[in-house]
Order: structure tokens, then C-alpha cells, then sequence
């Protein structure tokens, strides 16, 4: 935790322990934490540079820890006063990236991400930089960066209240397993729709920037992307996603159908794949049911909403509390 304070694990260790200790030695540390008395020594001469110890009067070979009030405190200061340098630069780089873009040609509105770590890199700063909203349609084949991959990105785009809105591809959800993923993002914030099959893969960032990854062709075998900027192209892009939005269907969330008198877990569960549009084949999979099962399950609650439509289904489970919210 204090790593972002410039501390390696060693040097965290070592001044957690003496905090809780009224002072201790090189060799006591190396013992309680199972290292070398160098390994210590040298973790308790870069502690004392930085401030967080300092010797004991008592015993020369013995180290005490600043308090951490003090000493972390001064640390949090110089990290913010950088913090604050690198937001003044990060504006008069801005200025003149502004100044730049307002002298683009047509062709410039476009730059190509060569490689696959290039392109993982960039879907990472995207989500990092982004402020309000991330877009994106996702193909089942992967491309370059998996949704798994990406998963830290976007839990930390979310934790600072980025929206996201994600159509998925009918076809991922063959992958054992997919729907248990989809269902921790819907529960961490995303909104997630899923659509029977998409033109292309994308990203958007705060509808100022998107990023199309592209397969790996014979000329090119490590893949790459193409990284949009403000332009009539991306709005082109922005006005598809949004059809592709209107028109697929939502992953409700993991509560939208509760257990009740009338329909087990199964039964919810099953309710919340169908209505996302998935398959009976897709369903099973995901569940570890058979074909045949989930089709006589499926009849059964048809029989039971006395409807003649999985349409119709979703709506008079609805209207009979089956659901959840």
C-alpha cells in the first residue's frame, strides 16, 4: 500500500514492524521477516534517508520509527506538490496538443497503434484518462486484449465513477464460464447489452476518442489498432454504437429474478439469461445443463405464465414478482 509513497515491499515491512516495536536491530527484522540481515540493512538505510527511522540513542544498532503521522505525512505532502507540477504540466501539454490537433489534415485524424502490447497499452490509458463515459463493442473472437485483461482497467475506471456501456456478442457466451464474468461487471456498475452478432470491435472514451483493433493480418502478425480523434469519422462511429445499443438486449443484473414459491434458482437464473437473448445451447452451457433440460425448464415456466412466447415470458414474470426489482 505504501509503494505509491516510493516504499519497495522490504522497506514497508520493515517500518510496519518497528511501528508496533519500541525499536529493533537489522538482525531482529532479517529474523522476524525471514531475510537477510543485508537485505534489512540496506531497507533501513533508505528508511532512514526518507525519514520514517531513525537510531536509537539507547543502542546504536537499533532502529526506531518516526512517527507515521509526521513522517508519512511529509511524504503524502511532496507526493501531492509533484502531483500538482505534473496536472500544471499536463495543461500546457494539452494547450498545445489543442493547437496541433486544430492543424490537422483529414488524414491525420487517424493514428495506427502497432502491436499487440501497443494496443493493450492504449485500451489502458483510455480507460485510465477517461472522465465520464467508456463505450464498446465487443466481438466474441478475441482480437489483441481479452476481456479478462482488461478487467483491472475498468474496475478502476469505475471506482471513480466512470460509466461504462458494453455490448457483448451473442457467440462469447459459449465460453464456459462468460456469464459469471459478465455478471460481476453488471454488479460492479456496468450496464451490459448483448447483441446477436457486431460489425466490429471498439472503444470510446468520453466520446472524444475511440480505438478499433484490428486482426492480425499476413502482413502484419502482430495486429494493431486504429486510434480515432475528433472528426466526422468518429462521429460516425458514436452514431453505430448507439444503433448497436438500441437494439440489443440487457444483462440484468445477477438479483433481477429472485427464488421464490413459484420458481427456484434455477429457474432465475435461467430467466436472466433468456431475457438477455441467449440461446438454450449458450444457457446450458453456462449453467452445465443439457440442451434438453434447459428446453423443458424453459416450457415449464412458459406453462406456468400461461404465455406462448419467450417474449411474453419475461414480461409476465415480471408482472408476477418473479423479478426482482
Amino acid at each position: 500500500m505504501l509503494d505509491v509513497l516510493g516504499l519497495d515491499a522490504t522497506e514497508e515491512g520493515a517500518y510496519r514492524r518497528l511501528v508496533a516495536l519500541p525499536s529493533a536491530s537489522a538482525e531482529d527484522l532479517a529474523s522476524a521477516m525471514t531475510l537477510s540481515v543485508s537485505a534489512l540493512a540496506t531497507a533501513l538505510s533508505a528508511l532512514e534517508s526518507k525519514g520514517l527511522v531513525a537510531r536509537s540513542t539507547g543502542q546504536r544498532d537499533h532502529f526506531v520509527a518516526s512517527p507515521p503521522s509526521l513522517a508519512l505525512g511529509s511524504l503524502i505532502v511532496e507526493r501531492e506538490e509533484e502531483i500538482r507540477r505534473a496536472q500544471l504540466e499536463l495543461g500546457r501539454l494539452t494547450e498545445q496538443y489543442r493547437g496541433s490537433v486544430a492543424d490537422r489534415t483529414g488524414t491525420d485524424v487517424v493514428d495506427v497503434v502497432r502491436g499487440p502490447q501497443a494496443v493493450a497499452d492504449r485500451f489502458a490509458q483510455m480507460q485510465r484518462g477517461a472522465t465520464s463515459e467508456v463505450v464498446a463493442l465487443v466481438k466474441s473472437s478475441v482480437a489483441i486484449v481479452s476481456a479478462e485483461e482488461n478487467s483491472a482497467s475498468e474496475d478502476v475506471a469505475l471506482a471513480r465513477g466512470v460509466a461504462y456501456r458494453v455490448v457483448l456478442e451473442r457467440a462469447a457466451f459459449e465460453r464456459p464460464g462468460f456469464m459469471e464474468r459478465v455478471i460481476e461487471s453488471v454488479a460492479a456498475g456496468e450496464t451490459v447489452r448483448v447483441a446477436d452478432s457486431l460489425p466490429l470491435r471498439l472503444m470510446i472514451a468520453d466520446r472524444s476518442l475511440a480505438l478499433l483493433p484490428l486482426a492480425p493480418t499476413a502482413s502484419d502478425v502482430g495486429g494493431g489498432a486504429l486510434l480515432v480523434h475528433e472528426s466526422g469519422l468518429l462521429d460516425a462511429l458514436l452514431h453505430l454504437f448507439d444503433l448497436v445499443w438500441a437494439s440489443s438486449n440487457e444483462v440484468l443484473p445477477s438479483g433481477a429474478f429472485q427464488p421464490s414459491d413459484q420458481i427456484d434458482e434455477v429457474d432465475a437464473r435461467i430467466l436472466t439469461l433468456l431475457l438477455a437473448g441467449l440461446t438454450d445451447q449458450a444457457i446450458g452451457g453456462q449453467l452445465g445443463m443439457s440442451l434438453r433440460t434447459i428446453q423443458r425448464r424453459v416450457s415449464s415456466l412458459m406453462d406456468r405464465a400461461r404465455v406462448v412466447t419467450r417474449f411474453q415470458l419475461g414480461h409476465e414474470a415480471a408482472r408476477r414478482g418473479w423479478a426482482g426489482r
